[in-house]
């Protein structure tokens, strides 16, 4: 199957990293989109243009970026006027280099300029020569850019972009620059804007989302933000990611427990339990003020399900420092933990220290602290056998869900629940349905009986609108044709810079 659609040029956006480079790509497709450019469909040969939205943190990932570049090559030789673009952390961190070792890439743009594309991509075109443009800082908050977003119920809404912290093993700050907060009236007019389009659960998103107010002078900003969006009439679920312990105050914690459609669910990365590695790290706070956190979290929600990033086998990490992270593991009862093993991330003070871990013994490391975790896990997860859920039908989140004929969707703290149609009921991505409890793995739960009931909700008739099959034009056509067929699925990493 070709790419092409009606004649009209198509794209695709293949996106690599954390949940903010998720929703720089949907920026990217609504300025394509804007520019009249439609997306490739599903299964299509290819597109004509491709854009690669890169990620900066893992050791491989320019060895990911130009292996993909390398597969292209071919493809684009064979096929007159297809263009390549790739921006995001990598581009920005590495500028010329790309174009030197993949000539035949048309634009690099960076972190800071993605609302550039569109006009680099055409420059590229007329002038038959790559266009590289890196921007030193923000040109425009990327929440003012067109969107296309990937789901008619869920969305991202930046709150913040940057980060002013100093971590020894990240290297996002200095990619995506120091801290900008936007204005609160700004995030909730586009609270507001997709609430009216349907939307029933937003993410505000920050790399410290937490800080947010810092900027301001004004410490309880976040808590403010909370409370805020709880007078949103039709905005039923609200999280957020990823908060920095050290900014964690006890306003948000009041502001959590108190405004309804804030879920009781907490993201806060840890990264290690030692004291001395938090240090080497430039982790401003130590394992007694982290666990008091978690205390004073589940203390006003007894029901929060917290859940964690950390790096194993970090440089000068002792086994008893390690023994630390375990501790704090085991104190702490994560729902779930997303466990990294330390890479050299090129460019961060981490990766020039003394002390590297011989990797069989961060491997070794690795696996143990999996285990208890996983074990953890799956024990939390059986406190739910009994208890009624409120579940959010989603689209996509159950790899069997079509060989076992059932749903998969989030409960309210975020744990991923499978469950059985009611008879005569088809619920879409964005109702609401009531299922019991029966069985608990250690990464998801499950309704072995049907749905108690079914709520459907303007979110599902979103969703059922935007996928409905487009109709034959009349006559001449006006505008651009809806493509339906979803994006794949991006490359998502927690931990890789956020918080």
């Amino acid at each position: 199957m070709s790419g092409e659609v009606a004649g009209l040029r198509t794209y695709e956006v293949r996106t690599y990293g954390c949940q903010m480079n998720v929703h720089d790509s949907e920026r990217l497709s609504g300025l394509l989109e804007g520019a009249g450019y439609v997306r490739a469909p599903k299964g299509a040969d290819g597109a004509d243009v491709v854009v690669f939205n890169t990620c900066a943190v893992r050791e491989n990932a320019d060895n990911r970026l130009y292996g993909n570049l390398g597969q292209l090559a071919p493809q684009k030789a064979a096929r007159p006027g297809m263009q390549i673009a790739v921006g995001g952390c990598l581009a920005q961190k590495d500028r010329d280099t790309i174009v030197k070792r993949a000539p035949w890439v048309d634009v690099v743009f960076g972190t800071h300029n993605i609302g550039r594309l569109p006009v680099l991509l055409e420059r590229a075109r007329i002038a038959e020569e790559a266009q590289v443009e890196i921007a030193e800082s923000l040109e425009a908050f990327p929440s003012t850019l067109p969107s296309r977003r990937e789901s008619a119920y869920a969305a991202w809404v930046s709150v913040s972009v940057g980060c002013n912290n100093t971590c020894t093993f990240c290297i996002v700050p200095a990619l995506r620059g120091k801290e900008e907060d936007r204005r609160p009236g700004d995030i909730l007019a586009e609270v507001e804007a997709l609430v009216a389009e349907g939307v029933v659960e937003i993410t505000l998103l920050g790399q410290n989302v937490n800080a947010y107010g810092s900027g301001m002078g004004d410490r309880e900003a976040f808590s403010k933000l909370l409370r805020a969006t709880g007078q949103i009439e039709g905005l039923e679920r609200v999280r957020f990611t990823s908060p920095h312990p050290r900014d964690f105050t006890d306003d948000v914690i009041a502001a959590m427990a108190e405004t309804p459609n804030v879920m009781h669910q907490l993201h806060m990365p840890l990264q290690s339990g030692s004291d001395t590695v938090l240090k080497a790290m430039r982790r401003s706070y130590r394992q007694d003020r982290y666990l008091g956190i978690i205390e004073k979290v589940r203390a006003a929600m007894p029901d929060a399900a917290i859940s964690t990033d950390i790096i194993v086998g970090f440089p000068g990490e002792t086994e008893a420092d390690f023994e630390q992270t375990m501790h704090v593991v085991r104190e702490a009862r994560f729902a779930q933990a997303f466990t990294f093993q330390y890479s050299k991330r090129p460019g961060t003070p981490a990766a020039d220290m003394d002390g590297q871990i011989p990797k069989e013994v961060v491997q070794e490391r690795y696996m143990r602290l999996s285990a208890l975790q996983e074990e953890i896990s799956w024990e939390e997860n059986k406190t739910q056998i009994g208890r009624t859920l409120e579940v959010l039908v989603a689209e996509g989140e159950g790899r069997k869900d079509k060989a076992t004929h059932r749903l998969s969707g989030r409960a309210p703290d975020s744990r991923l629940v499978h469950f059985e149609k009611p008879a005569g009921t088809d619920p879409r991505p964005g109702d609401m349905a009531t299922v019991e409890i029966t069985y608990a793995a250690p990464h998801h739960l499950l309704a072995e009986r049907p749905a108690l009931s079914v709520r459907r909700t303007r979110a599902g008739d979103a969703w059922e609108q935007r996928n409905a099959a487009p109709k034959a034009p009349a006559g001449v056509m006006l505008g651009l044709p809806t493509i339906g067929a979803p994006a794949p699925s991006p490359v998502v990493e927690s931990g890789c810079g956020l918080g």
